[in-house]
């Protein structure tokens, strides 16, 4: 894949959520500063005890240290806060575990021209990741059913490689969801609901780098029940109107 550059002008923050990833961001964060040399880079240090934060700082890129593990959707919450404070408009999350490729992240900028928010999908006609069995079918699931609320076809709701234009981080620095599974499926609800448009991009998505994955194929399937339990939870509360434009750094 031929990488694209991100515009000098475009003022983008890559978000690392990570913890316990001291193994895997050094990799990580050479891969970014060779493909990305124009972007700024935060990595939000979730309650680690493995000295994550300090490898972080050794490589010359911002840290915020969470005192305690939230979870990914606390750990953008901050993310998304420091975005608005510092004054970037876009915002690209990527995992700090290597599974995401940096050479995506241009074409996820490239599209938040004309969307809110734009998901790096791995079920979209690119790489070769696959889910199987209750896995793949609770994914479909939650796709088609976020799909109908986003009124756009969305084929990998639950996918953490995903940017977001300066309507969505305005919105998301004061109402990101930080309970579990918030940040993948809550989040898209809250967006849809806000009238913010969301796309899809094909990514492919790599093995991890480093490090011991936090889910086994048992895990991840009850990961995913949980989420569509999160989803149906998220489509029953009360239809709040969130104004970005009311949003301001606490």
């Amino acid at each position: 894949m031929s990488a694209v550059s991100v515009p000098p002008d475009a003022r983008v923050l890559v978000v690392l959520p990570a913890w316990n990833e001291r193994e895997s961001l050094p990799g990580v964060l050479a891969e970014i500063r060779e493909h990305l040399p124009d972007v700024a880079v935060l990595v939000v240090d979730d309650g680690s005890h493995d000295g994550t934060a300090a490898v972080a700082r050794s490589h010359g890129v911002d840290v915020l240290e969470l005192p305690f593990n939230l979870g990914v959707g606390g750990a953008m919450r901050a993310g998304f806060r420091y975005a608005l404070e510092q004054g970037y408009p876009m915002v690209v999350q990527v995992d700090a575990d290597g599974q995401h490729d940096p050479r995506d992240v241009p074409r996820i900028v490239e599209r938040l021209a004309d969307a809110d928010i734009v998901i790096g999908a791995r079920f979209a006609g690119t790489g070769e990741y696959e889910a199987r069995g209750p896995r793949r079918w609770a994914m479909r699931v939650l796709a088609g059913v976020l799909s109908r609320v986003a009124s756009t076809r969305l084929t990998d709701t639950t996918s953490g490689f995903r940017g977001a234009g300066p309507r969505a981080v305005e919105l998301f620095a004061l109402h990101y969801p930080a309970e579990y599974l918030g940040d993948t499926v809550e989040s898209l609800v809250i967006a849809a609901r806000n009238g913010l448009r969301i796309e899809q991009i094909g990514v492919s998505m790599r093995e991890r780098s480093a490090g011991r994955p936090s889910q086994s194929p048992l895990k991840a399937a009850v990961y995913l029940a949980r989420a569509c339990l999160a989803l149906v939870i998220s489509l029953g509360r009360r239809r709040e109107r969130l104004v970005p434009s009311e949003a301001a750094v606490v």
